[in-house]
């Protein structure tokens, strides 16, 4: 069967099934680019728990302003359609682990 896409981002966030960790980012941002491999990571190991997408700042500037994005690289876990928790700053992976399992029950 094949699945609708979302309109917005909003929508998908709203409708999505599972929590969604969203990544703001950028490719000049040298901290982004040192917590792009731990994101990775994250996304392989929680793959059941979680979706996981990467939204560059520089592309997508309309949400990244209606999110209050101020500084990158920002990571904010979004459960039935609401803001649960974002940290800002490049975060080893069992600290970045730490931050967010508490969300995922």
């Amino acid at each position: 069967m094949e699945k609708t896409l979302p309109k917005s981002f909003e929508e998908l966030i709203a409708t999505h099934e599972k929590p969604i960790l969203v990544d703001f980012w950028a490719e000049w941002c040298g901290p982004c680019r040192m917590l792009s491999p731990v994101i990775a990571q994250l996304s392989k190991e929680w793959q059941d728990k979680i979706t996981v997408i990467k939204i560059n700042t520089d592309e997508q500037s309309n949400i990244a302003t209606k999110y209050n994005i101020t500084g990158i690289p920002t990571v904010i876990l979004f459960k039935d359609g609401k803001e649960t928790k974002r940290i800002s700053g490049a975060l080893p992976l069992p600290r970045l682990k730490a931050e967010f399992e508490s969300y995922l029950s």
